[in-house]
Parts: C-alpha cells; structure tokens; sequence
C-alpha cells in the first residue's frame, strides 16, 4: 500500500468538451497491432511510435530512453521510451505509461474491424489490443497535444518494455526516465472506466530434479526418476489444496506448475528435470507459505524416490519476486483524478484490484503511486482476442483529459 501523502488537490481545469480525433487514433491502433513485438523484440513498434511523435512535432531532445533492456532477464533491443513535455502552466508533472510488447501468440496480428469489435483475421493469433490500445491511447494525447498546441501540466509519457515477462521493463526503470511525477496512470487491459488501484504480488520458481540415470529395462532399480519425483511433488501439492486456487485459514491465493521438461527416450530413467512454477497472494506472507510449501513437496518426494542401493534424488529450487502486491487508497489523489476522467465522459468509475501484475506494481514501488485504466481489450493472451472500438474511443478521450488537466 501506498504510504506517501501528498498535498495535490485533485480538481481539474481542462475542457470537458475536449475531444480527441478519434478516427486518427483508431488508424493508430490498426498500425500498432499489426507490428509483431513480442517481449524482448519491441524495436519496430517503438519506431513507430518515434515516427508519428515527431511527425507531430516533438523535438528529438524530448524523446528517451533507458537501459532497461540490458538489467532485464530477456535481452532486448531496447530500453523504455519516455516523451517528456514541459508544461504550459504549473502544476505537479503527470505520467500516463503503457506496455510496448505482446504476448508470443500475438505475433502474425492480422487485425480487422467488424462493426464495434477488432478481431484477427489470423485464426492462429491474437490482435496485440494487449497492449497496442495502451499504446495508442498515449501517442494519440501526445499527437493532440503537439498539433493543436493544448495546454498541459508537465508531462511525462512512458511506454515499457518486457511487461508480459514479469513487469521488467518497469521493473529495472531508471526513474530519472520520468523526471519526478506526482500523478501516474497507467493503460493496459479492460473496460477504460475500471480503476485497478491494487494488484497481486508474484514470485517465480525454477525448480531442478536430479536423478539418476540407467537402462529403464535392463536396470530400472537402479535408477531414480526425476520425472517420478516431479510427480509425487505435484500430487501432493495438488492433494493438500495448495495447487491452483488456494484457500487456508482465512487466507487466499494461487499456484501453478506451468512449465515440465524433462527426458529424451522412454528406455532411459530421466535424470534430470526442470520445471517453472509460479505462487501469487495479494498478502505477502501467505505469499511466502505458498512458496515453501512447494519447497517441502518437492523434497519430500526427492528423499521418497529411492534406487535399489538408496540414494535418493536431489532438488535445487531458484526463486524470485517478480513484483509486490500493492493497494492505493480511493483518497490518493491520482485515484480521484482518474475518476473525475471517467465522469467528465459520463461514465462511473469502478475500483477494482487485480490477481494478476501490472506495471503500476513497480510505478508504486518505486514511490509513484500509480492508478491502471483499461483500453476496451478482452480476452488478452488468447487467439480470440478483441478490441471494443467504442471502448478504446472511450480511453483515449479519458487519456487526453488526464494528459492535460491541471490541479488548483
């Protein structure tokens, strides 16, 4: 949660009447999805978004980027990109950010609008509305406000890389990026009117089973199977309810088992197995009991798998946070600015808190107490993935509001 008070009135001055060209943000967002750009490889997509910015005016020197890429455990091409704008008037600087990258199932995006719906006119891939919409809604404010000259406070607009692979692009941020913003909002997936104000943390596990080899017919005893192991150890978390949707004494959160790998030929005991796992809880501690609850399951079934002369196998178990959970009060102000947004469009605002991460878990971590609004995209990560075209209109008109309103 969120401890850092702030003095920040949060009532806007803009035009309530201000309207985005809505039809240029919709070719944006066309453009964007159809980029490939999947974690690690955004190169082309930020490109794009650095043509349009200067075709709009911004000037070379407004324009950055860090060395995220080189901290991050995927290599990449690139660093986030920031546009940075002076303000026309005082007020606290402001960041709307977005992820660049998509999920691998979205490379081959080929996007087509079919009435109020954007599907993929490639039946094996998603659309990339996760998070192209984002995207759009960012560089369509920034393109609205550098051709038609609007006034706005200080204005920092971040995109980053590597979210979908554990939020390391804002995870390994240079915070100089942002040039010290007070008020954050952050576009990813959803209804544009749902305010995500707290999210789930997530830890990751790579777990390594070794065994040991032999001929699996003319010498089974004398082997221990990996592959054995890996599934008491699995059972038994599944069996004593910490797989999956986990509920104890009061306390909620989830595990998964999502990645196996393991042996070459069926006459061979595996002595080797490797496997990714993952334990989620929007309580840091209960957090934490996932995780050695799976440490125990897993050397509990290497001790239990034995060969005829007794040696048992052996478990090595890496892990690390990929973000902490965190909760913002309704009373911060950059959760009221949000809301105002929504309603100047006459829509209602609705808080809700995420079982999955955001980039606003690092925004908040790092001191930048950060509100996520959707942009009309559903079924994220999935071949049947759409973007709601009156949705995402909605978004990036809240987007303009919040990029150009100022505090009293």
């Amino acid at each position: 949660m969120s401890k850092r008070k702030s003095s920040i009135q949060p009532k806007t001055s803009t035009d309530e009447s201000l309207e985005p060209h809505l039809g240029r943000a919709f070719d944006l967002v066309m453009e964007l999805m159809a980029i490939p750009g999947k974690t690690g490889q955004e190169q082309e997509v930020a490109d794009c978004i650095i043509k349009h910015l200067r075709d709009a005016g911004a000037p070379a020197s407004a324009i950055k980027t860090d060395t995220a890429h080189r901290r991050t455990p995927v290599p990449g091409q690139l660093g986030n990109l920031a546009l940075r704008l002076p303000g026309t008037a005082r007020s606290p600087r402001r960041l709307l950010s977005a992820h660049l990258d998509t999920v691998p199932i979205c490379v081959g995006s080929q996007p087509v609008r079919k009435g109020n719906l954007v599907r993929s006119a490639n039946p094996r891939s998603g659309i990339g509305a996760d998070n192209r919409a984002g995207c759009a809604v960012l560089l369509s404010a920034a393109i609205e406000i550098l051709t038609r000259g609007l006034p706005h406070p200080p204005l920092t607009l971040c995109w980053f890389v590597q979210e979908e692979t554990g939020l390391n692009g804002s995870r390994h941020l240079t915070k100089s990026l942002l040039a010290n913003p007070q008020l954050a909002f952050n576009f990813d997936g959803g209804s544009p009117t749902k305010l995500t104000i707290g999210a789930t943390g997530g830890y990751r596990m790579l777990i390594e089973i070794e065994g040991v080899a032999s001929h699996a017919g003319g010498a089974p005893e004398a082997g221990v199977s990996a592959i054995a192991i890996a599934s008491l150890a699995i059972a038994d978390l599944q069996r004593n309810g910490w797989h999956g949707d986990i509920h104890k004494s009061g306390k909620h959160g989830t595990s998964n088992v999502g990645y196996i790998f393991g042996g070459e030929a069926t006459n061979v005991v595996t002595d080797h197995v490797a496997l990714k796992a993952e334990a989620r809880s929007h309580d840091p501690k209960f957090r934490k009991r996932i995780v050695r609850e799976f440490e125990q399951a897993f050397r509990r079934a290497a001790k239990e798998v034995r060969n005829v002369d007794g040696v048992c196998g052996k478990v090595k178990i890496a892990g690390r946070l990929d973000y902490e959970s965190f909760l913002l009060k309704t009373t911060e102000p950059s959760v009221q600015i949000a809301a105002q947004a929504v309603r100047s469009i006459n829509q209602e605002p609705q808080h809700a808190i995420a079982n999955g991460g955001v980039d606003a878990n690092w925004l908040t971590a790092h001191g930048i107490p950060a509100v996520t609004l959707g942009c009309g995209q559903k079924n994220q990560h999935m071949v049947s993935e759409l973007l709601n075209v009156k949705e995402f209109e909605a978004a990036c008109r809240i987007g303009l509001r919040l990029a150009t309103a100022t505090e009293s």
